[in-house]
C-alpha cells in the first residue's frame, strides 16, 4: 500500500486555504506543454523565468506504475530534455524515488536508465518534500536555480503536485487529463477534476510566485 502522510497531514492547510491546490496554468496532456514553458503563464500578467523543472511520472508521462515514457509523448519529453538539460530537470515521484514505497530504489534507477533524467530520492512524499527538492537544486548549482520562483512543477494532482508548487513559492503547470481515461483514474483524480472549476468559479486563485526582486 502507497500511503502517503504527508498529503494526509496537508490537507489541513488546504481547508484553511484552498487556492495551495489551484495550478498557474493547466494543459491537457504532456504533448500539450508549451515552447519555451514560460508560454504556460504568459497570463498571469508578470514576467516569467524558469531555470528548472520538477516532473512528476505517473499519468504525467508516464502510464501509472509503468516506468517508461507513454509511447505518444516519447518526442516531447526528448525536447524538453534539451530545453532543460542534465540537472535542470528533475523527476518526483510519490512511487519511483519515495524511499517509503521504493526502499531499495531499484523503480527509482529503472526510471532513471529509461528517460536518462534524475530520480529524486526523498523520504517525505509530495506535496510535503520541498526542502529535499530544493536541497537537490542546492547541490547541483550548475541548474541556475538560486530561488523557488525559478522552478516550475509539472503534474497531474492538485493535491500532491500543485500544492507542492505554491507551498514552495513555485510555479504550477497542471497536466489536466494526463495518459489514464477519466473512467480508469482513481477516486482522488476524478474528484480534482471537480475540485478547480468549483474553486475557480468561487474566486479562488493560485498566488504568484514572488522573485527575490520583488
Amino acid at each position: 500500500m502507497n500511503l502517503n502522510l504527508s498529503g494526509f497531514v496537508n490537507v489541513f492547510r488546504l481547508i484553511a486555504k484552498p487556492s495551495l491546490c489551484l495550478p498557474h496554468a493547466t494543459i491537457s496532456t504532456f504533448n500539450d506543454l508549451p515552447s519555451p514553458l514560460e508560454k504556460a503563464f504568459e497570463g498571469r500578467g508578470k514576467k516569467v523565468d524558469i531555470k528548472a523543472i520538477v516532473l512528476d511520472k505517473d499519468d504525467c508521462f508516464a502510464y501509472p506504475d509503468t516506468n517508461e515514457i507513454y509511447p505518444a509523448y516519447v518526442e516531447r519529453f526528448k525536447q524538453l530534455q534539451k530545453e532543460f538539460p542534465g540537472h535542470r530537470l528533475l523527476i518526483v515521484s510519490n512511487t519511483a524515488g519515495a524511499t517509503s514505497y521504493d526502499r531499495d530504489g531499484r523503480l527509482a534507477k529503472d526510471l532513471e536508465s529509461t528517460t536518462g533524467v534524475s530520480v529524486l530520492a526523498h523520504r517525505v512524499k509530495k506535496p510535503g518534500c520541498k526542502d529535499e527538492i530544493l536541497a537537490h537544486f542546492k547541490a547541483h548549482p550548475e541548474a541556475g536555480v538560486t530561488h523557488p520562483s525559478q522552478i516550475a512543477i509539472i503534474g497531474d494532482r492538485l493535491m500532491t503536485d500543485m500544492m507542492l508548487a505554491n507551498m514552495m513559492g513555485s510555479w504550477g503547470l497542471w497536466v489536466k487529463n494526463g495518459v489514464k481515461p477519466l473512467n480508469d483514474k482513481s477516486f482522488f483524480s476524478k474528484l480534482e477534476q471537480r475540485l478547480e472549476p468549483f474553486l475557480t468559479a468561487r474566486g479562488y486563485k493560485a498566488s504568484d510566485p514572488q522573485s527575490p526582486f520583488e
